[in-house]
């Protein structure tokens, strides 16, 4: 099902441009316009340390989600859970520097309980206005599909599946009359393909999306060449939808266009929002840890010889073998062509190596590795590379989690999918949520992980 929701927001892009462009600026400009209401109604200076947090703010929110098209409980709780994140990393950065005391406490507890009622209504007003604009008659746009077979069902389904999308869909044009007929489309069809482009003319279709197979080249072509004598406007559906689609997007490539299929989502500015935000949090982060990182490598030392620190190889970015830092747990190590995943009970595990592993905390040398630019604080945790080469050839789209840098803790492990992988099937749930979180990354995500694996740490019991 990720694939088709991901296709149709992708599809959609062009028409809710302008949508999209205001939602990515409205989260981050309401709660910078909270917090300055606040302090003026109640008389504070806005001084040095007030605009500091501003841009803060604005620099971790940004850039926002589009949150008009989420249902409404969705839109709540995902507005919540991002507010708290935000205020545990403000509050975090205000105790690393020390500065918390240089704002008013009531400042602070009224901006954190007003602005996401400020937020929700903003998004329930912008949810309303889209959907009013969609009403008005001369918003709509009237759409036909060509092609009536199950690529055809899903385009037809998604013209009408959302309100804010101000489309009537009118119906489906196709020749075949056999099986590959969708059962559910075949009363909707209108018309062969000889007749669409005088459809078109006669009812003033605005929009007209093929779904035809690649195999009816010479009818695609036939078709396109008389929709040209219309005003029209042309969308090709190509039938990927047996693939993972992670970032699809339309791109120009010097003039010509490209579809893109599986591509990263840190291009851009999103490639500089996810670099900042790692650097500032992996600073700050190791700053506060510090004295807790020196006890746990005299714990290390004491409780078996050997390296305080554990070296491994994994694979990074692209596939590119990186070099990965973690406390030693074990009295033997693996990390050869053969490696053996720990297990319950796993006798080369330390007793001090157990509390680490389960707590996670033999992770924390990998904030330097986030230092160094090979990993990020969230992402796709990176398996041995002996596993990659196993599992790639195993499980469908494996590969596709290395389109970005790997992480501390990710999507799939704040969903119960930590610790050992014993059968193919929880490698396959894990390697989901890793596209999943490819498909759907945004500043807000990463921060809610933060905050759930932070819980997890001392809670989860998957962890050995």
């Amino acid at each position: 099902m990720f694939e088709d929701r991901t296709y149709t927001r992708t599809f959609y892009s062009a028409p809710q441009s302008v949508t999209s462009f205001v939602a990515a600026f409205l989260e981050p400009a309401i709660t910078v316009a909270c917090f300055l209401a606040i302090v003026q109604y109640y008389g504070a200076a806005v001084d040095g340390a007030a605009m500091t947090l501003c841009l803060l703010v604005f620099a971790l929110s940004f850039p926002g989600r589009n949150r008009f098209k989420d249902p409404n409980l969705t839109a709540i709780v995902d507005i919540a859970s991002s507010w708290v994140s935000l205020l545990a990393i403000l509050a975090l950065c205000g105790y690393a520097t020390r500065s918390l005391d240089k704002f008013d406490e009531e400042v602070l507890v009224a901006w954190a309980l007003f602005t996401p009622l400020v937020q929700w209504g903003a998004v329930a007003a912008g949810r309303e206005i889209v959907k009013i604009n969609a009403r008005k008659p001369e918003a709509r746009r009237s759409a036909i599909v060509v092609g009536a077979g199950p690529l055809g069902m899903k385009v037809s389904k998604a013209l009408e599946g959302h309100e804010g999308f101000g489309v009537d869909f009118l119906g489906f044009f196709d020749d075949r009359t056999d099986m590959r007929v969708h059962q559910d489309a075949s009363d909707k069809v209108i018309g062969r393909l000889s007749d669409v482009s005088s459809h078109v003319m006669q009812h003033g279709v605005k929009e007209v999306y093929v779904t035809l197979p690649l195999t009816s080249q010479p009818r695609i072509k036939a078709l396109l060449e008389s929709l040209q004598e219309t005003t029209a406007s042309l969308f090709f559906v190509p039938d990927v939808f047996g693939i993972s689609i992670i970032q699809g997007r339309l791109q120009d490539v010097n003039g010509v266009p490209v579809v893109g299929i599986l591509e990263t989502p840190f291009t851009g500015t999103n490639a500089m929002v996810k670099r900042i935000s790692d650097i500032v949090l992996a600073s700050l982060i190791l700053v506060l840890i510090s004295p807790l990182l020196l006890l746990i490598a005299l714990g290390v030392k004491l409780s078996s010889p050997g390296p305080v620190i554990f070296k491994q190889k994994r694979n990074g970015l692209d596939g590119e073998e990186i070099t990965v830092y973690k406390f030693r747990s074990m009295r033997a190590m693996d990390n050869g062509a053969v490696v053996k995943q720990a297990t319950k009970g796993d006798p080369r595990i330390t007793r001090f190596g157990a509390f680490i592993r389960r707590t996670s905390l033999d992770e924390l040398p990998q904030f330097y590795n986030v230092l160094q630019g090979r990993m990020s604080i969230v992402g796709p945790r990176p398996h041995a590379v002996a596993h990659n080469e196993q599992y790639r050839k195993m499980i469908k789209a494996y590969m596709v989690r290395h389109k970005v840098k790997p992480g501390i803790t990710g999507w799939a492990q704040v969903n119960g999918h930590r610790g050992e992988t014993d059968t193919i099937e929880k490698m396959e749930a894990r390697v989901e949520y890793d596209l999943e979180y490819l498909r759907n990354w945004s500043l807000g995500l990463d921060l809610l992980i933060i905050a759930r694996t932070a819980r997890l740490m001392f809670f989860d019991r998957h962890a050995y």
